[in-house]
């Protein structure tokens, strides 16, 4: 699990509940070939994910073999 506080994060998503703009995910996971992300609204307090889905693993999450 990591924290968000990476500059390439998304920022502004809207709330699914309330429309608020949120700033910046509370948490994210990259797996291969997606990254998820976890929102929560300061204002109605309402949670959310959203995954985001690439094409090609990039070469951070590569596996190799031994």
């Amino acid at each position: 699990m990591l924290t968000a506080g990476s500059d390439d994060l998304p920022h502004h998503n809207p709330c699914a509940q309330c429309g608020r703009l949120i700033a910046a995910p509370v948490w994210f996971e990259k797996g291969p070939y997606r990254t998820s992300y976890l929102w929560r609204c300061v204002r109605c307090g309402y949670k959310f994910e959203a995954i985001a889905f690439f094409k090609q693993m990039n070469h951070e999450t590569r596996a190799t073999a031994a």
